[in-house]
């Protein structure tokens, strides 16, 4: 690891939740909206998503709870998995994933656009169903995990509800944890979008009209709750504490940090600086910074910044800015979102 830089972060006046952010990973999504720092964010609170505008001081406040549906039916009794704004060229959509399919609404959660069953009859009674990992693609894709390992490739028109599978990706043997797309400049042959799962697996893939794989990291029995791709470089959180980061290209391990004390719950990337954002159940959330040696092509990885948020268990964490000058965070049965700024 490189020698550490040092970021100074302050917090900010906090954003109060309706209800409590469930302890799930990755349960805080943010969106940048045009307008003076104008912003979104969304955490999953059982069976329906607490969803808040702000402005970046905490002004002008407006909150709604969305509950999880499904067609016909009304008000779903499943519980939701995870939520996150997918920002396509030509459109915006809020993906909700739950126990009994998959959700996309209007950016701001007004309308349903297009609603998935998961095939429940499939699957043994004593095994969980659900759905989770939720990443935008390319011109036109949407990705999805599912608890048996295939993810699916959703084809998003540029309007309306005309919302395909256009492919279902197999390779992952256990549940699906989390999926990220490439937020800066894939070298060639490096792939774009990235996937794990609860065995540590991770597979990462070029997209496209046909998605291929082009690495794939075997299981290690540890299970991987969370994934950021930047330039080539897969960031990996772990439920041991570790960042690992991977060359996308090959699937070789090429720096491995001991970051937290205990559960990875969130990882986020800040695209224009390479910023790295980690938090964990120990109450932690981490700052790194990642880079290329020029002289010798290693990945490096430097600690900028720690922040103690006091008896929380970190259960989202999100960059609220391209350039990671500023952060939000949640915690578990923790009815308010932390923020802070750099100083």
């Amino acid at each position: 690891m490189a020698a550490a830089v040092t970021d100074r972060y302050r917090r900010e006046q906090s954003l109060p939740l309706p209800g409590s952010s469930a302890a799930l990973f990755n349960n805080l999504s943010v969106l940048r909206l045009p307008g003076p720092q104008l912003q979104r964010f969304s955490a999953v609170h059982g069976r329906s998503l607490s969803l808040l505008s702000a402005a970046a001081a905490g002004l002008g406040l407006s909150h709604r709870q969305l509950p999880a549906r499904e067609p016909g039916t009304g008000v779903s009794a499943a519980l939701l998995t995870q939520a996150a704004w997918c920002v396509l060229p030509s459109r915006v959509l809020l993906v909700l994933t739950s126990q009994k399919g998959i959700q996309m609404y209007e950016a701001d959660g007004s309308v349903l656009v297009y609603w998935h069953a998961l095939d429940v009859a499939e699957h043994p009674p004593a095994e969980a169903v659900f759905a989770r990992g939720i990443a935008a693609v390319g011109e036109r894709f949407i990705c999805v995990g599912t608890s048996s390992g295939p993810v699916l490739v959703f084809d998003v028109p540029p309007k309306g509800t005309n919302v395909t599978v256009s492919e279902v990706l197999e390779q992952h043997g256990a549940a699906v944890t989390d999926i990220a797309a490439e937020q800066g400049q894939a070298p060639d042959g490096a792939g774009d979008l990235v996937s794990a799962d609860d065995a540590g697996t991770l597979c990462v893939w070029s997209t496209g009209e046909e998605f291929r794989l082009v690495s794939k990291v075997p299981a290690c029995g540890c299970t991987c709750s969370s994934v950021a791709l930047w330039h080539g470089t897969v960031a990996a959180g772990f439920g041991n504490g570790q960042i690992r980061l991977y060359e996308a290209a090959s699937g070789r391990l090429r720096a491995q940090v001991n970051a937290h004390a205990r559960w990875i719950n969130a990882l986020d990337l800040a695209p224009e600086t390479g910023k790295l954002l980690s938090g964990a159940e120990d109450s932690f959330v981490h700052i790194w910074k990642l880079s290329r040696n020029p002289d010798t092509d290693d990945v490096e990885i430097q600690h900028c910044h720690a922040e103690c948020v006091p008896d929380t268990q970190v259960c989202g964490a999100r960059f609220c800015d391209p350039e990671g000058n500023s952060f939000a965070v949640t915690g578990y049965d923790v009815s308010e979102i932390f923020r802070y700024s750099r100083v």
